[in-house]
């Protein structure tokens, strides 16, 4: 059997209603992993801010899921879309 998936990312699958610290203070917000299109892209940009990403990738047996924090508690965890219903930039 392969790696585990981290705890961190198996808590906000199964709890995705969370709360982040950011320096101008706490804000509610609801984990889902990015898919197709957007899964791509969001690996692209973070490729970009980390060139060792696709080596570390390939340490792990499954595909690293790529999980966005959309604001609120409302986002919804389909196809990416953010609290408006539009793809927003992130």
């Amino acid at each position: 059997m392969g790696e585990p998936e981290p705890a961190w990312w198996l808590n906000l699958r199964d709890h995705p209603d969370a709360t982040v610290e950011l320096v101008g203070g706490r804000r509610r917000v609801r984990a889902y992993a990015a898919t197709s299109d957007r899964r791509s892209r969001l690996w692209a940009r973070w490729r970009e801010i980390d060139p060792k990403l696709d080596a570390y990738a390939a340490l792990r047996p499954a595909e690293t899921a790529v999980v966005v924090l959309a604001p609120g508690s409302g986002a919804p965890p389909d196809g990416g879309r953010g609290v408006d219903g539009t793809l927003g930039k992130d």
